[in-house]
């Protein structure tokens, strides 16, 4: 009976910390999202296909365009040139775990919009997700 009841208290203690832990995570990925939109060249730049309320099972596929996009993103100026860099380096490794749904939507499909309105829909997205 001890040792059924210590499995169980190790399975709750970690199905307890798994979930705060993705939390913090996905809020970490809003604050670099965050900081990209003060940092991003938002004139005389190439606009980006942005994914827009996406369905709940293309989340991932929506991330991929993201990731994509933020590609082609330049930063406002030669001082934030590396931080920004890192930056981006931060959301290429971010994935979001796919529910194996079929996304008919293609990156192109979206509306083309500024960077700051692209980083601006990125971050709806991850607030969906937390």
């Amino acid at each position: 009976r001890m040792i059924i009841f210590c499995m169980l208290f190790f399975c709750f203690s970690v199905a307890q910390t798994t979930g705060p832990h993705k939390r913090t995570k996905y809020q970490q990925i809003l604050k670099t999202i965050k900081y990209l939109q003060t940092t991003v060249k938002d004139k005389d730049v190439e606009l980006l296909h942005t994914p827009e309320n996406p369905v709940d099972g293309c989340l991932s596929a929506a991330v991929t365009c993201f990731q994509q996009g933020i590609l082609k993103l330049q930063p406002e100026s030669r001082q934030v040139n590396s931080t920004f860099t890192q930056t981006v380096k931060v959301l290429q490794r971010f994935t979001i775990s796919n529910s194996g749904q079929q996304c008919d939507s293609s990156c192109e499909s979206y509306q083309k919009k500024t960077p700051k309105e692209f980083l601006k829909s990125f971050a709806k997205l991850i607030q969906k997700v937390i």
